[in-house]
This record gives structure tokens, sequence and C-alpha cells, in this order.
């Protein structure tokens, strides 16, 4: 649970120290325990060589140096040993601190010698102070190398990762190939991605061209249509036919609107409006009740075309698929359009407007060129358009124009 929640870097380097601690640790035990056994089997065959030839002097008649009858300060346990007759050794600590003692029967008690352990014990301790440095080194070594290691693969994957939002936001042009070196599997990542962006490049590219074809081949016939709609007589059928032709028409001027948008070829024409009044012009050309309240009007540069067609979709979507009243706030560079009906979709508000998507009946049927095409004029202005459901109910548009 931790590790997951640990970035990628601190997880490699995390499991690399921990193995390379239980891989020193293990190493260093396994070394001390064979220079303990080493030097205590020193100790022990230099006691018994000592008292092989104790016992020896001993039976000839002769004191061996270092060698004693009876020691008091003979380990019980061997000397219970050398008392049933039998040789043997063993380790041993008391005041005088730590020997070996090998002991032995002799005619009249046990004859004893004894090793002093002491100098073992301190090349030990030296011993063990080296390992513990070796370990230390050896840890920290491995460690940097892992982080150093782990850095590049997270640099490269937090390359590839920035590059595929960068394909998420619409630049399906991007490359990641082109950031990310080497053969490994990044690499392979990198470069599947880079395969899916070419296929959805393409694939985007073929829709918007096919839509613009179709709006483009529709626009010569539609207007000859408009014009023989219009020579029909007076009368409820021509109304009626008249209005869905007029219906038509906007939505290939839109389609022909989305394409031109989609291609990023649009540019602002960017002059000095007061905003204040910007927006109630925009309100009057929509002639729809909106209740407009102005906080902090001011002067912004922007297009005011296309200012007019962002405020004007979004007060069109909320009359035609909210309900009201329909509200319009200005407050410095920010504007908020507010209905009070059900609410945007949760499509919508996941993923942004979609043309020919309304997935919320409630919202009305619509072909979802509205939003999309003010989603479109906003990014031509360098502006940012937001979209939300109100805590007290309603859809919430808000429009914020980028500082001069």
């Amino acid at each position: 649970m931790i590790l997951r929640r640990m970035t990628l870097r601190r997880q490699i380097a995390t499991a690399v120290a921990a193995i390379s601690v239980l891989v020193a640790v293990a190493v260093g035990l396994l070394v001390h325990q064979a220079m303990i056994r080493q030097h205590v089997d020193q100790a022990r065959t230099a006691a018994l060589t000592a008292l092989g030839s104790a016992l020896t002097d001993y039976g000839r008649g002769i004191s061996a140096p270092g060698a004693a009858l009876d020691d008091p300060a003979l380990p019980a346990r061997l000397h219970g040993l050398a008392a049933d007759g039998r040789q043997g050794s063993l380790l041993a600590a008391d005041q005088q601190g730590e020997s070996m003692w090998a002991a032995g029967p002799v005619q009249g008690g046990v004859l004893s010698v004894r090793v002093d352990f002491a100098q073992d014990r301190r090349a030990i301790a030296d011993l063990d102070r080296i390992i513990l440095i070796t370990v230390v080194a050896a840890v920290f070594t491995t460690v940097l190398a892992g982080v150093l290691v782990a850095d590049r693969i997270s640099r490269r994957l937090r390359t590839a990762a920035t590059a595929a939002r960068g394909i998420a936001a619409g630049g399906t042009d991007t490359r990641i190939g082109e950031l990310v070196d080497g053969k490994d599997e990044v690499a392979d990542l990198a470069a599947a991605v880079d395969l899916m962006s070419r296929t959805l490049h393409r694939r985007l590219a073929d829709e918007q061209r096919f839509t613009a074809d179709v709006a483009h081949e529709l626009r010569t016939p539609l207007t000859g249509l408009v014009t023989a709609a219009e020579l029909l007589p007076p009368g409820r059928p021509t109304q009626l036919v008249q209005n869905r032709v007029q219906a038509l028409r906007a939505l290939v001027e839109d389609l022909l609107e989305v394409s031109r948008l989609d291609a990023d070829v649009e540019s602002p024409d960017l002059s000095a409006v007061p905003l204040e009044r910007a927006v109630r012009r925009t309100v009057t050309l929509t002639g729809l009740d909106v209740s407009v309240e102005i906080t902090a009007g001011q002067e912004v540069r922007t297009d005011l075309r296309r200012l007019d067609r962002i405020l004007g979709n979004l007060l069109v979507n909320a009359h035609r698929h909210g309900a009201g009243p329909v509200e319009l706030h200005v407050d410095g560079r920010r504007i908020t359009v507010r209905d009070h009906g059900p609410g945007y979709p949760d499509d919508l508000l996941h993923h942004g407007p979609q043309r020919f998507r309304t997935n919320a009946p409630e919202r009305g049927r619509g072909h979802g060129l509205g939003l999309t095409i003010a989603t479109g004029h906003t990014r031509v202005i360098g502006a940012a358009l937001t979209f939300a459901n109100h805590p007290d109910g309603g859809a919430l548009a808000t429009l914020t124009l980028p500082p001069d």
C-alpha cells in the first residue's frame, strides 16, 4: 500500500536499498561467523596441542609451563569431563577474561592448560568494524547507482507522460520517440504511443476533412434551396419549409465554422473593447431574456466578433437546453452564464463539448455544435472556458478572458 503511493523512482530506490542492505548484512554475518569459527578452531588446536605436551611432560615427571593440576578456575563442565577419563576443550570467560581451556585426566587429578583468547576477540572486533564500513560503503554505492538508474527511467517516463498529455490535449502531431532515447521497454512504450498518435491524427484529419467536404458540398444546393423556398407562395406550409431550410443552413454554416476552427488556421482580430458594452450588445443581438449583472466591468483587448459568438452560443444553449432564469454575470475579466435547468451531463463535464453528442435527454436533443464552436473561439482568443454545475442547481459556464 505504501509502495503504491510512492513514485516509480522512490520505489526502485527503496527496493535497491532494501535488497542491498539484506545482501550486505547476510554476507557480513557469514564472514563474521566464519572468522569466529576460524579463531576458535585455532585456539582449540593450540590448547589441545599444549595439553598433549603437558600430559607427556607430566608423565615423565616434568612440570610443564602453563599447565596446572586441579586448577580452581577450570570450568566445572570441563573438569567433570576430564574426571571421567576424557580429554576436552572449552571456550569460557571468567574474571581474567575469555580463554580457551583444554583438560585431561592424570594420576591424582585433572591437568589443564589455558590459552588467552583476548587477542583473537580483538581481531574479530577489528574485522567486524571493517565489515561494517564495507557494508555501509557497498549499500551507499548500490543505492546511489539505483537512484541514478531510477531517475533516468523516471525522467524518460515523465517526458513520455507529458507528451501523452499533450496528445490528449489535441497535439496529435507530438512524437514521444523524438524525446525518449534508448532501446528498452520505455522506448517501446514511446513507439507504441507514437503509433497511436499517428493513427489518431490521421483519423481526426479524415474526420475534419470529411466534415468540411460535406459542408461545402451541401452549401451550393442549399443556397438554391433557400432561394426556392423564398419564392413559394405565402402560407403555413411555406413558413414550415422556410424554417427548416434556415435551420439546415445554420447547421451547414456551423459545420464549416467547426472545420475552420479544427484546422487551427483562425487568428484573432484584437481590439480594445469595453466589456460591459460588449456583453450588453451580445445579449441584445440574441434577443433572449437574460438577467445581466455587472460587478466590475473593464476594458479588455479581444476579438469582439468571436466574443459575441462565444457568449451568444452559451446564452442560446442555456435557453434551449436549460431553464430560466438565465443569468449573465461580469466580474472583471470573468464572465459566467448560468441557467436553472438540470445542469450539464457528466460526459460534457469530464470530456468537454463534443460535436453531435448530447447524451442528456433532459438538456435537449441538439447537435452539440454550439458549445464546440464556443470552445474553439475561446482557444483562438486565448481565453479559458470551463463548464460546471452550480451547487444550487443549473448549468454554469465560466469564460475568463486573458490579460492584455
